[in-house]
C-alpha cells in the first residue's frame, strides 16, 4: 500500500491547504472570533492509526462552524466492512483521508452549508464527497448561485456529472420518516473510481474550490438581514431536521462510529442549539 500511502499524503496536503483558506475566509466575517485548532491521534497499537486536526469557531455570524481534516489507516471493524465500498472482508485494511465542513449560522436568513471530500484506499482507490445547502428561508438567488458553482466544478470533470451527482444528492439528503429533503441539495458522489486517479482528484479539488468561492458570497449577502424571534425559532426547528439526518442516515457519522475515530470530529456537524 505504499503507493496509496503516498497519494494519501498528497490528498491530505491539499485538504489541509483548503482547510486553512476556508478558515481564513470565514474569520474575515468575525473580527472578534478565531478558529481554535485541536489535534487528535490514536495511540500505537490501536486498530486505527493516524489522526487529524479539528478547527472550530463560534462567533457572531458563524454560530458554530467546524472544518476538520483527518488521515487515518488501519483495519475496519467487522460492522464497518459492509458499509464501505471495496472493503475486503478477509483483510479489512484501509487508508482514508478527507476534509469535512459544517457551518451553522446565527442569522436565520443565512443558509447552513456542508461539504465533505474524501479519498479512500480499500481494495482499490476511490473518492467520495459533495456539498449541499440547507436554508431555513428559501432564496432562489442563493440556491441558483450555489448550484451554478457546483455545476461548473462538475462540468470540468465530465458533461453529465452535474445531473448525476445532483440527483444523487437529492436522494441522499432526504429524510424518509419526514418525507422531506434536508435542504435545497447540491451534489453528492461516492465510490468514484475511474481509470484516471488524477482526473478524479482534480474534480474533488474543484468541488472544494467551488465551495470556497460561492459560500462566502452568500454569507455576505444575508448576514445583516434583520430577523426576529419567530424567524430564529424557525431556524432552531430546521436544525432539528439536520440532527435527525446526521444521527440516523449520514454515512460519515456512521463511518466515524464504526472506525472508532475521534467523536468530537465526526459529531462536529451537530448544531450548538436546536429545538424540536
Amino acid at each position: 500500500m505504499s503507493g496509496a500511502d503516498d497519494f494519501a499524503h498528497t490528498a491530505t496536503a491539499y485538504f489541509h491547504d483548503l482547510q486553512g483558506r476556508l478558515c481564513a475566509a470565514f474569520e474575515a466575517f468575525e473580527p472578534q472570533s478565531r478558529f481554535t485548532a485541536r489535534r487528535w491521534s490514536k495511540p500505537a497499537g490501536h486498530r486505527l492509526q493516524g489522526g487529524g486536526e479539528s478547527r472550530l469557531m463560534r462567533g457572531s455570524v458563524f454560530e458554530k462552524v467546524g472544518v476538520n481534516v483527518s488521515h487515518v489507516w488501519g483495519v475496519f471493524s467487522p460492522e464497518a466492512r459492509g458499509q464501505v465500498a471495496g472493503a475486503d472482508a478477509s483483510d479489512g485494511r484501509f487508508t482514508a483521508c478527507g476534509i469535512s465542513l459544517v457551518a451553522h449560522m446565527t442569522n436565520p436568513y443565512v443558509p447552513a452549508v456542508h461539504m465533505n471530500l474524501r479519498y479512500l484506499r480499500t481494495s482499490r482507490d476511490w473518492f467520495g464527497g459533495g456539498s449541499d445547502l440547507t436554508p431555513t428561508f428559501l432564496f432562489e438567488e442563493d440556491t441558483t448561485e450555489f448550484h451554478a458553482a457546483l455545476r461548473a466544478a462538475c462540468d470540468s470533470y465530465r458533461a453529465d456529472a452535474y445531473a448525476e451527482y445532483k440527483a444523487w444528492c437529492d436522494r441522499y439528503f432526504y429524510l424518509p420518516h419526514r418525507q422531506e429533503p434536508r435542504g435545497v441539495g447540491g451534489i453528492f458522489f461516492d465510490d468514484l473510481a475511474s481509470s484516471d486517479l488524477q482526473a478524479d482528484f482534480a474534480f474533488v479539488r474543484q468541488v472544494g474550490e467551488a465551495l470556497l468561492a460561492v459560500y462566502p458570497r452568500l454569507v455576505a449577502r444575508r448576514k445583516d438581514t434583520p430577523y426576529d424571534e419567530r424567524a430564529r425559532e424557525q431556524l432552531l426547528l430546521k436544525r432539528g431536521r439536520y440532527v435527525e439526518f446526521n444521527l440516523v442516515y449520514d454515512r460519515g457519522t456512521r463511518f466515524g462510529f464504526s472506525t472508532d475515530a475521534d467523536p468530537e470530529a465526526y459529531l462536529m456537524s451537530l448544531p450548538p442549539v436546536v429545538k424540536w
